[in-house]
């Protein structure tokens, strides 16, 4: 695969989000699920955290304009629990974030943020405590996610980091998307398909004009 798919570091700004148990229907509401694509996902990011019933702009970090523009999301226990919508990832991505660190994930959360792209990493709680604080306090130090050693990096201050290994992998030799090793790979799924004994009565009896 291309090297652009290898990921070993990842820096960026940071925003915190110091709540527990954050699910995916506070990631984006139901109502956003109705879309025919992704693209325009944007405008659901946790709506109802950050606007009220009239649209006013409510008191939520994700609306401090010290905090816009950030690309790490760090955040308590169990993030991404709920409802295993493959919008709430990729809703997080496409408004900026390219990593989320937190205490621990929501295992469906965690492996639809893998396929498009999304680094989740966990820390322990006294350390996304430390670089929360950091955070809140307004400090505009670049944050380091370092995979390969498994250390993110704030200001003066690091912490251990972990994920699982067949995750860091995939990262780090650049195959975490199934659907690009699928077309990566075409010449082999064409050559598996033409071996399958059943593939001609797929569609009436007939495969690439073979009626046999």
């Amino acid at each position: 695969m291309g090297d652009d798919r290898i990921v070993e570091i990842v820096k960026g700004r940071g925003v915190h989000l110091p709540w527990d148990e954050i699910d995916t229907d506070r990631i984006i509401p139901a109502r956003y699920l109705r879309c025919v694509t992704f693209d325009d996902l944007r405008e659901g990011l946790f709506r109802d955290d950050r606007f009220g019933a009239d649209g006013a702009e409510l008191s939520h970090p994700l609306n401090d304009v010290r905090f816009q523009g950030a690309s790490v999301l760090v955040a308590g226990r169990n993030f991404g629990c709920g409802s295993s919508r493959e919008h709430a990832p990729q809703v997080l991505l496409r408004s900026g974030f390219r990593v989320v660190v937190a205490e621990s994930f929501a295992e469906i959360f965690f492996g639809n943020s893998l396929t498009i792209g999304l680094c989740c990493v966990s820390v322990s709680r006294d350390d996304r405590v430390r670089l929360g604080a950091a955070l809140d306090g307004g400090e505009q130090g670049e944050i380091k996610v370092d995979l390969r050693n498994r250390v993110i990096f704030w200001d003066s201050a690091s912490a251990p980091l972990t994920l699982p290994d067949s995750a860091r992998q995939a990262w780090l030799v650049g195959k975490w998307d199934p659907l690009q090793a699928l077309t990566d790979n075409s010449d082999l799924t064409t050559q598996t398909w033409e071996r399958l004994p059943y593939r001609r009565w797929l569609y009436g009896g007939v495969n690439n004009g073979d009626s046999q």
